[in-house]
């Protein structure tokens, strides 16, 4: 027996294209909706209904909620690249907040009572402190963490004046691909280490750039948190349940292991992996990138039933590992 249909923003995507497997495993209706910018069709599962549009486009979206009789919505449209939130911030405050405050309208016009929104880690900014908590000041130092932090906000101010209750889940660097082969990381172009470091192996790059050997970490390089996607997506599906069962009230919460590795710890461990080692190339800084990133996660232990079952930095990269290569099948 179905739970209820929840409407998933960007399931085209990576993220999204996790969280949709996690929650129609776990008895939901899933609707879809992507625009394809940087999705793919066929990474919605089949069991999914799929709308291509526009979340801005607030009176078809809301005729989407009403048609499906839609709960919820978890949001991961929008734009994740922190570099380019520094070259180009209009987009990112486009993509991702102005069209934020579109879907957010939808959901208070249409009646949806549970958000669940894809935040981000970046809206601490370089804290004070590693593990940072959720508890610590959000000061972004790049476009992207400001223009989520913005849409959390936003989504405060909402939930105070409207019968909405909302989950903010606060990501650290997400890794890994469904360990069933389902989907994976499929944009080209990522930017992310570990999925850069599989290009590489598997021939798709000829190297690894090192952004940054000065930073003040063990090594010099930069230190991130790295969740498994499937770890993350069940954490989404956890935070439902929890909005349902406890309407008055939010939350915000932190996503990720509360163990860091650094730049070149992920190298050597993929390196082991492969038994192929990967040309490194040392380069200088990239802009807005703080020298480390971990959570304190016992906020998300505490308040969910959810409990990792990934945390394996070589089990990360076998997964991601073997979802390139069937991406390499694939095309």
């Amino acid at each position: 027996m179905s739970k209820g249909s929840v409407l998933v923003t960007g399931g085209a995507g990576y993220i999204g294209s996790h969280a949709v497997l996690a929650l129609l495993d776990a008895g939901w209706d899933v609707v879809v909706i992507d625009n394809l910018t940087t999705g793919f069709r066929w990474a919605v599962d089949p069991r999914a209904s799929f709308v291509e549009a526009e979340i801005e486009d607030e009176a078809r979206v809301q005729s989407v909620l009403r048609e499906h009789q839609v709960r919820a919505i978890m949001h991961f449209a929008g734009s994740i690249i922190v570099p380019e939130s520094v070259e180009n911030p209009l987009k990112y405050y486009k993509n991702n907040t102005v069209a934020s405050r579109a879907l957010i309208a939808s959901a208070v016009a249409a009646g949806v009572r549970h958000f669940i929104f894809s935040s981000t880690a970046a809206t601490y900014g370089t804290p004070a402190r590693v593990p940072v908590a959720e508890s610590d000041p959000t000061q972004p130092i790049n476009p992207y963490g400001m223009s989520k932090l913005m849409t959390e906000i936003m989504l405060g101010d909402v939930a105070r004046a409207h019968p909405l209750n909302y989950c903010a889940l606060r990501y650290f660097n997400v890794a890994g691909a469904d360990p069933q082969g389902r989907t994976g990381q499929s944009t080209a172009g990522a930017t992310h280490l570990i999925k850069v470091a599989v290009e590489a192996a598997t021939g798709k790059r000829g190297h690894v750039g090192v952004f940054g050997t000065d930073f003040d970490t063990a090594d010099g390089t930069g230190v991130r948190d790295y969740i498994h996607v499937s770890d993350l997506a069940a954490a989404h599906v956890e935070a439902l349940d929890l909005l349902v069962a406890r309407p008055e009230e939010s939350h915000v919460m932190n996503c990720g292991y509360g163990h860091g590795y650094s730049v070149l710890e992920v190298l050597d461990a993929v390196d082991r992996v492969t038994n192929l080692p990967i040309e490194r190339r040392l380069e200088g800084r990239r802009a807005g990138d703080p020298a480390a990133l971990v959570a304190d996660n016992s906020k998300i232990l505490a308040t969910l039933g959810w409990r990792p079952r990934h945390d394996d930095l070589e089990a990360i990269i076998r997964d991601a590992l073997a979802w390139e290569r069937n991406l390499a099948e694939r095309r």
